[in-house]
């Protein structure tokens, strides 16, 4: 009973909080706040279990991982489904929104909702579901690491979020070239922007968003127009996969154009691309302030293999099962293809041989990033103990250098908590 309750039913928790979401903006009424209300609900349960951590996935008596591939990779590839629900049940509402559908109760199979929709319960429900969105992406970009259909199936669930640049940029640029950092003649060069998904020392999450975003879009650019000029084809080629990945998003661009102009003309269509538009926005976000925590200020050689200490790793009991495991980064970019199921935590001894621990989870970290700040004055000190516990010689030479130029000058000795290890709970 436990192995299937830890390998297999804590991971529906975030797809059941999609499913929850649809069934509010459904109901209508105050239960089109459901959605937002599961995010604020999350980031309280996260911040009440900071300290609680896990190994990783559940494993049976003799270490092997319980979780059951067929079961797991399923409720993965569903999500694709429940992304286009999510979106049908948005434009339905605007719809009723932009053609003034009378506020009254009805019934549907005995099931009593609210048909039409308030200004404020259509902003509920957008954000809502952008917030929602947003979370289901990580499904997407663990099926980015794998071959085929599932491949396929993330390509088609990051189109419908209007960001199908993640998949290749994601596996064949950032797992490739994360964090590189050098010093060179004038010592003036110290972050390789090879990989923009890796967020350097000063940066904040707005401004992350921005380059990541447009910076993995580029590399898929440049990708594909070296690739289609080595096979003698035009960048303007069928083949060119930068541009079918982003004729993936065009079934969410007409629905919402096409309910909207239907409702309300033209006026409506901008209107209802308008909301798309800031679901994008929202669940594109939160997308990149994942990146950004996953590795935030941390630094590879240039030529150095990538190693466990190049990752913040984050294995707070709710973060790991709301997101699928995927806080353990430093075995996740040891072992790129490995189930998500199959992941641990690598241990957090005080050398370069381990990874370092972020201490608190994804939601907490992300309430704090939203505030660069806090973010900064929490981040420069536990810089100040990777540059010292774990940083190569080469390493804590280019640490300095950027420490001086972005204000993160802390003596580690006086760090309250001078070691980022963790104790297991289970």
């Amino acid at each position: 009973m436990r192995s299937l309750i830890f390998g297999h039913l804590v991971y529906l928790y975030t797809p059941i909080g999609i499913l929850a979401t649809i069934a509010g903006i459904l109901a209508g009424g105050p239960w089109v706040w459901v959605g937002i209300g599961i995010f604020g609900f999350n980031i309280l349960m996260d911040t009440l279990t900071k300290g609680v951590h896990t190994r990783g996935a559940a494993v049976n008596k003799q270490g092997q991982p319980v979780g059951s591939a067929g079961v797991l990779n399923l409720m993965m590839y569903v999500q694709l489904f429940s992304f286009a629900a999510l979106q049908i049940a948005v434009v339905w509402r605007i719809y009723q929104y932009l053609a003034g559908v009378p506020i009254e109760t009805m019934t549907w199979n005995g099931i009593a909702y609210q048909n039409g929709i308030t200004g404020w319960e259509l902003y509920a429900v957008v954000v809502g579901a952008a917030m929602h969105q947003g979370l289901g992406i990580i499904f997407g970009h663990e099926l980015s690491h794998t071959k085929g259909i599932g491949f396929l199936i993330s390509r088609m669930m990051m189109g419908l979020s209007g960001v199908a640049a993640f998949c290749y940029a994601h596996v064949y640029n950032h797992h490739l070239e994360l964090g590189r950092a050098w010093l060179g003649p004038e010592g003036n060069k110290m972050m390789d922007d090879t990989d923009p998904a890796t967020a350097p020392r000063g940066r904040g999450l707005y401004k992350h968003w921005v380059v990541s975003t447009f910076g993995q879009s580029y590399f898929g650019y440049r990708t594909e127009q070296r690739r289609l000029k080595r096979m003698g084809k035009s960048f303007l080629s069928p083949s060119n996969r930068w541009i079918r990945g982003y004729l993936l998003s065009l079934p969410t661009v007409a629905l919402f154009g096409g309910v909207g102009y239907l409702a309300s003309g033209v006026e409506g269509a901008l209107f209802s691309l308008g909301c798309m538009l800031v679901i994008w926005v929202i669940s594109s976000f939160e997308l990149e302030a994942l990146n950004y925590m996953e590795h935030y200020g941390l630094i590879r050689v240039k030529g150095q293999p990538i190693e466990y200490r190049h990752s913040w790793d984050n294995d707070n009991v709710f973060t790991s099962w709301a997101f699928i495991e995927i806080g353990r980064q430093a075995d996740h970019h040891d072992r790129g293809e490995t189930h998500f199921w199959e992941l641990s935590s690598v241990g957090q001894p005080s050398s370069p041989a381990g990874s370092p621990n972020a201490m608190m989870g994804y939601y907490s970290e992300f309430v704090l990033a939203l505030v660069p700040p806090l973010w900064h004055a929490v981040y420069k000190k536990k810089l100040a103990i990777w540059d010292r516990d774990f940083a190569s010689p080469e390493e804590q030479k280019i640490a300095r250098e950027i420490n001086r130029k972005v204000g993160y000058e802390v003596n580690p000795d006086t760090v309250r908590d001078r070691k980022l290890e963790v104790n297991y709970a289970f």
